[in-house]
C-alpha cells in the first residue's frame, strides 16, 4: 500500500467517523471509520519505513565519476 492509498484510508475513516451522523442496522460507520483510520495509519507508517530503510540514498556508498578536472 502507497503513502497516497494510507492517506486515501484515513481521510475516508475520519469522514466516516467524525462527520457522518447516520444510524444503521447492523453496521456501525463510527467503527468502521476508525478500522480504515488504522489500517490507513499502519501503511503509512509501512510505507515510510520502507522508503526510508531501503532506498537507494541508504544502500552503501555510491561512486560519482569525474567528467573533467579542473587545473
Amino acid at each position: 500500500m502507497g503513502i497516497g492509498v494510507s492517506l486515501f484510508l484515513i481521510a475516508v475513516g475520519a469522514i466516516l467517523d467524525f462527520a457522518v451522523d447516520v444510524q444503521t442496522s447492523g453496521f456501525d460507520l463510527h467503527t468502521m471509520g476508525v478500522i480504515l483510520m488504522t489500517v490507513g495509519a499502519v501503511g503509512l507508517l509501512w510505507s515510510l519505513l520502507v522508503w526510508g530503510f531501503w532506498s537507494e540514498n541508504r544502500r552503501g556508498d555510491r561512486v560519482v565519476p569525474r567528467e573533467r578536472e579542473y587545473l
